[in-house]
């Protein structure tokens, strides 16, 4: 009865006129980007954090959450007509997709997408309706020392799940972690890591350095690139939408794994939506009689991937609602976005804040109900936004970022940081650096120091009381785990290596 009285308390939150605009705003806004190549959901969220400030805090939690979801809708439009993602997650969407759109069923893939990200998302937001309430219980029992155990595990996971080297990816954490640290320590008063720079004793702003990182670091890199535009456009091709009997059937097993599959792996830490997607596309084609099937036009290649990346968008905010903690960095720039509006992340805002809590859960339903009747029918106006060129676009977002940024305190000094920070990221980008994990580092850093201080001070410096709790040590051997399954490969590679030698 707790849950249905909660979901009431959203729904008269979430539906509210001024909240509907608010997720309205998200979804079509996030589609947009998921359609645009180049521009993705971070990149979208870190521009519009100094937006935020001027908002109430539900509804601006609640068009950035559209944003992220409405990307993963977005992406696979463009990813089935013109064979071009527009999201990282609806990559494999093209290889069966797009094979679809070329025998002339580009209608039956896309209406597919839209019925499976719908189901994904609705029974992955219940997911995070019902283990919200249990989970902040859970956390209830967490002291400082818990916390920092977890933030180490989640750190951890997402040095394993982050693509390329693990070392590149401890190297991100730790630079972040240590970015976090500059400025003045509360405790003592002392300056860190500033260099007597006074204008570095406050530290570093997350807006800027989340702005620079992810949305002028990605103009720069697309700049480098050029404006290459796909040959062939076959909005003008789509007929019809209905799928057929037989698609249906072949269709609704692959949403239900892969809706599951998602669910599970959302929570994780690294590109939960995108793990998730190749682990659904990999899993239909082990299980499938024919595997020659796929890439040669198989609708559970498009059921399957799409309901995992969407699924796996929505209980991404499982860790972030009830622990504080991201799981990623669409997610630290949500918690960035609460910190900006003065509400501290963690189990105290289901109790504290209810009507905001489950006013952003409630949402997730709406959102995903607008995002069906706003796809299907704007397919062409969708990918003629793909004719829009490079040069046009990005001026204009520069320009907005750029008052954004000041606009948050009335300093130049912002917009300069603001502007180092896309360097900074461009630099990571060219060196095969993933930023994600550096923002985590760079959200998680302070927080896992300031616990860790508050647990050595209840200890009286005692170290052995990190691992006396059963919680810590749980977590912290979990990690632990986590770290040799890394290490142990790398050193057999190593020795196959000098044997070969």
């Amino acid at each position: 009865m707790d849950l249905l009285a909660n979901l009431a308390l959203g729904a008269s939150v979430a539906l509210s006129g001024e909240n509907l605009l608010y997720c309205l705003i998200g979804s079509l806004l996030g589609t947009l980007i998921g359609v645009l190549p180049g521009v993705g959901p971070v990149a979208t969220i870190a521009m519009l954090l100094p937006i935020t400030f001027t908002l109430q805090p539900i509804g601006a939690l609640i068009m950035l959450a559209g944003i992220y979801y409405g990307a993963q809708y977005g992406g696979s439009t463009t990813a089935i007509l013109v064979n071009l993602p527009g999201e990282a997650s609806s990559i494999v969407t093209c290889l069966d997709g797009h094979t679809m759109a070329r025998q002339g069923r580009a209608g039956p893939a896309l209406a597919i997408a839209a019925i499976g990200s719908f189901v994904a998302g609705c029974f992955a937001t219940l997911v995070v309706a019902v283990v919200s309430a249990p989970l902040v219980s859970l956390a209830r029992a967490f002291g400082p020392a818990e916390y920092f155990a977890l933030m180490t595990l989640g750190l951890v996971l997402s040095v394993v799940l982050a693509r390329g080297s693990p070392l590149k990816a401890i190297g991100m954490i730790l630079f972040g972690g240590l970015l976090s640290l500059v400025g003045t320590d509360v405790h003592t008063g002392a300056e860190r890591l500033t260099f007597g720079t006074k204008a570095l004793a406050g530290g570093f702003d997350f807006v800027p350095v989340a702005m620079g990182v992810f949305g002028l670091s990605e103009i720069i890199s697309n700049l480098e690139k050029g404006e290459g535009r796909p040959q062939e456009r076959l909005a003008d091709k789509v007929h019809g939408l209905m799928p057929t009997m037989a698609d249906l059937k072949a269709s609704t097993p692959a949403i239900m794994r892969g809706t599951l599959l998602g669910t599970v792996l959302g929570v994780l830490p690294g590109a939960s939506s995108m793990i998730a997607s190749f682990a659904s596309y990999t899993l239909e084609k082990k299980i499938a009689k024919d595997p020659s099937r796929f890439g040669q036009g198989a609708i559970e290649g498009v059921a399957g991937p799409e309901s995992a990346n969407n699924a796996g968008a929505q209980t991404s905010f499982i860790p972030m609602l009830t622990l504080g903690i991201p799981s990623n960095s669409v997610m630290a720039l949500m918690i960035g976005a609460m910190m900006i509006q003065g509400i501290v992340p963690g189990p105290q805002v289901m109790e504290k804040q209810p009507a905001l809590f489950w006013g952003v859960i409630v949402s997730m339903w709406v959102g995903n109900a607008m995002l069906v009747i706003i796809n299907l029918p704007l397919i062409g106006v969708w990918v003629r936004l793909l004719d829009v060129p490079y040069r046009l676009l990005f001026p204009a977002i520069l320009l907005l970022c750029a008052i954004g940024v000041y606009s948050l305190n009335n300093e130049p000094s912002q917009v300069l940081l603001t502007a180092a920070a896309g360097l900074l990221g461009y630099f990571f980008l060219k060196i095969g650096c993933e930023p994600a994990p550096f923002l985590l580092g760079f959200v998680l850093g302070d927080m896992m120091e300031e616990n860790l201080r508050r647990a050595m001070q209840i200890s009286r410096g005692d170290p052995i009381a990190m691992i006396s709790s059963p919680i810590c040590a749980v977590l912290l051997g979990a990690s632990a785990l986590l770290i040799l399954s890394m290490i142990l490969p790398m050193i057999a590679r190593g020795r196959e290596k000098l044997v070969e030698d």
